[in-house]
């Protein structure tokens, strides 16, 4: 293809454009970048509202006399699919760097998607945890893989913006889980709300037609007729990343184990305080999502109420996302990340004064904001600070390490809940975990490439 028929198409004339980003802020997004971001957000919307859907029926759950669920047995269940997300997150995050994004990401949507059906029949608890946890696995590979296809497609100078756009499908389906579940919960029970959640392996043939591999994958594996078939379909100059490629082989033979080069000289630091930094995180993303409905019912709000608050908690998140996306592609992400945690952890700790219901939902929004949009935000920058042969592995590490954080909160404001302690209690660890999260990703150093 010509210089100029990519010129036509909104490409510079430069072949380095697309891999290293347009450097023309003015010029057109590709529109093979919104493609690939409309797939990889439904995939996050998929998951949204697997994970958010816990939260909005255990109320009902526990109130449901045939199972007889107790704080702390609920509080593990809710956890199940978190463990699963944790092995999900490490081993498929790996795996998509070396057997590729697109595949992946199928097969886990697909997983997650029969788990969902097979959840709303199971005639017991126990079955119940296990189908949980099998579709955990599915979850925990979508994040990696999607993450990493619509960093490798964005142009550099709006990939915080892609990427947030495309990590709001997490928000909007805990949106569509509030949804669903302040209309039908009521009149149909909960098993209905998993059915609904079954719906998303209809789009894999979609799927399978339409999303591209990533062409850096393709690139470093050596597939360049693969490669090059996707660049000419879609317009794309592949020279520079065959040349950055090239450049790199010598020096990739040698990393044979890619988790290891997460810990070189060069990384260490970094890749430490991201780990606790997405600890902190998806300890709040998680316990809020799993336990805010039963605990602003515990404070004396109705049902219906307590549903609307988690509802506010992902509307929020989707603005805060956006937001903070181009916030952080023009200050910078670590000072977003850190501001918006911050916040995020003052307004959780004055949801424990009881307060009216507008000031109420004021606070849920900031939470909202920065908790799930922050951590949107904080995917974004691990993917862009580290190399494309290691993406996939850096986020998928920081996930799994960040999901024991999210494992424990479920289980800790159920035994807090059985132990009968104070429900300021929760809201309070909550609110140090966010502080502590503020503080923790100013410790990351810049990347070679000045990435802040």
């Amino acid at each position: 293809m010509s210089q100029t028929s990519h010129a036509k198409d909104g490409y510079s004339k430069s072949p380095t454009d697309f891999n290293n980003g347009l450097t023309n802020e003015n010029k057109a997004i590709p529109g093979i970048t919104f493609l690939v971001v409309m797939l990889c957000w439904f995939g996050m919307f998929a998951e949204g509202y697997d994970l958010a859907i816990y939260g909005a029926v255990l109320p009902t759950l526990m109130d449901d006399p045939v199972w007889s669920l107790s704080a702390a047995v609920a509080g593990s269940i809710g956890s199940y699919a978190l463990i699963g997300m944790l092995i999900g997150a490490v081993s498929v995050g790996t795996i998509t760097d070396i057997l590729g994004r697109k595949k992946i990401m199928i097969i886990c949507l697909s997983l997650f998607s029969v788990m969902m059906a097979l959840s709303a029949m199971a005639p017991s608890p126990e079955l119940f945890g296990l189908f949980r946890f099998i579709g955990g696995l599915g979850c925990g590979g979508i994040i990696p893989t999607a993450s990493a296809l619509t960093i490798e497609y964005s142009p550099l100078k709006r990939r915080s913006l892609m990427y947030a756009m495309m990590y709001t499908g997490y928000a909007f389906g805990g949106v569509f889980s509030a949804l669903v579940s302040m209309f039908f919960l009521g009149e149909y029970g909960w098993r209905l709300m998993f059915f609904v959640g079954a719906a998303p392996i209809l789009a894999v043939p979609f799927m399978i037609k339409f999303l591209p591999e990533s062409l850096d994958f393709l690139v470093a594996k050596g597939r360049y007729s693969e490669a090059t078939r996707i660049a000419n379909r879609y317009h794309i100059s592949i020279e520079s990343i065959k040349e950055s490629q090239l450049n790199k082989k010598q020096e990739t033979q040698r990393k044979t184990n890619r988790v290891a080069t997460l810990f070189s000289r060069q990384n260490i630091r970094a890749t430490l305080f991201f780990w606790v930094t997405f600890f902190l995180g998806l300890f709040m993303i998680y316990g809020l999502t799993t336990w805010l409905p039963k605990l602003m019912r515990e404070a004396g709000y109705p049902l219906g109420s307590s549903l609307g608050l988690l509802l506010m908690l992902n509307l929020s998140a989707i603005a805060g996302s956006l937001l903070a996306g181009v916030a952080a592609d023009r200050w910078g992400s670590k000072k977003v990340i850190s501001i918006s945690y911050l916040v995020a952890g003052i307004s959780i700790a004055l949801l424990s004064i009881k307060s009216s219901m507008i000031i109420v939902y004021c606070l849920v929004g900031f939470a909202g904001f920065g908790t799930i949009g922050t951590t949107l935000i904080l995917n974004a920058y691990i993917s862009k600070y580290f190399d494309a042969e290691n993406r996939g592995t850096a986020l998928g590490w920081a996930l799994g390490f960040g999901r024991i954080g999210a494992i424990l909160a479920p289980i800790l404001v159920g035994l807090f809940m059985s132990w009968n302690f104070k429900l300021s209690t929760n809201f309070y660890v909550f609110a140090f975990a966010g502080i502590m999260a503020a503080l923790s990703i100013l410790f990351i150093p810049k990347n070679r490439n000045g990435e802040i």
